[in-house]
Formats: C-alpha cells, sequence, structure tokens
C-alpha cells in the first residue's frame, strides 16, 4: 500500500476512534474533536516526529494563550468593535513577534491555536476566559482538545511508519 493509502487508513481508523472518544468518554469535558483534528494537521504541516509534534504544539499552544489575552483584555477594556480590533491586533502581532524564538517559529500553527480559541469563545455562549473549568474556558478547552490531537497525530505517523516497514514501502511520512 502507498504512503497515501497507508495514510488514509490508519488516521481514517484512528480519527473515527478520537471522535468517539471526543464525543462519549470525554463528552462531560465538553472537549473539541474539531481542534484535535486542526492540530493533527499542524502536526503533519510541521513535518511530524519529535520536532514536527514539538513546533505544531508549542505554536499552538502560544497562539492559544494570546488569543485568551485578547479575550481577557477585550472583556475588560471594552471598547465595542474596536476596541476588540485594537486588543486583537496588538496580540496577533506579538504572536507573530514569538517567532523570533526558534520553538515558536512556525507561525502557523500560532494561527491554528489563537483562531480555535477565539472560534469556541464566539460560537459557544458562556465561555468565560477567567473560568478554570474545562468546559467553559475556551483556552483550557482548546489546549486539552489539541494535546490529545497532537497525540493521536503522533501515534498514528508511527503506524504508517510500521505499516510501511512492513511492506517495503518508504516510511517517511
Amino acid at each position: 500500500m502507498n504512503l497515501v493509502g497507508r495514510l488514509a487508513l490508519v488516521i481514517g481508523l484512528l480519527g473515527a476512534f478520537a471522535t468517539w472518544l471526543f464525543l462519549g468518554p470525554l463528552a462531560a469535558f465538553g472537549l473539541q474533536i474539531w481542534a484535535a483534528f486542526i492540530m493533527w494537521g499542524a502536526f503533519y504541516h510541521c513535518g511530524g516526529g519529535a520536532s514536527g509534534f514539538k513546533a505544531a504544539l508549542a505554536g499552538s499552544v502560544w497562539g492559544a494563550i494570546m488569543a485568551a489575552v485578547a479575550l481577557a483584555l477585550i472583556a475588560k477594556v471594552g471598547g465595542g468593535p474596536l476596541g476588540a480590533a485594537i486588543c486583537v491586533g496588538i496580540t496577533v502581532a506579538i504572536f507573530i513577534l514569538g517567532a523570533n524564538i526558534s520553538l515558536l517559529a512556525v507561525i502557523p500553527a500560532a494561527v491554528y491555536g489563537y483562531s480555535a480559541v477565539a472560534a469556541l469563545a464566539l460560537l459557544k455562549p458562556g465561555e468565560d476566559i477567567f473560568s478554570v473549568e474545562i468546559v467553559t474556558n475556551p483556552l483550557i478547552n482548546i489546549v486539552l482538545s489539541m494535546i490529545i490531537g497532537s497525540a493521536f497525530a503522533f501515534v498514528s505517523e508511527k503506524i504508517v511508519g510500521m505499516l510501511g516497514a512492513q511492506s517495503g514501502a518508504p516510511v517517511e511520512v
């Protein structure tokens, strides 16, 4: 089986399992399967392996934190659409400047984390950036969802590599 076939098989099966996990046993935590899948993509986008895992997770968490800062500022400062725009502009500039640090160099990973936290806060009424509850704090919720997604991505790459080694096909993902 070629690489794309192995990826389709493994990620399809693991994606189904992850979906069941998020919607079944983990449902009480309100974790977001879509954020896990974003992170899965970020892992491969960052090149996979241990370095891709580290880059995707660090960048996404950095972006998620900056989105949380923006949400906190918007809640405290107010200012309507203009105030929100200023808070977003400042925090986006900061997360991009973070790319000067090698661990945070993959700017798209930060965009994924930032966007996911902002999306959950905007789409789910009752979200509270100051809460300590997984279900209601978009930062905690998204970061946990992304960590799980990262783990699934890492495992998927390992399984795809093992299947490639068994078939004699290229193992690089």
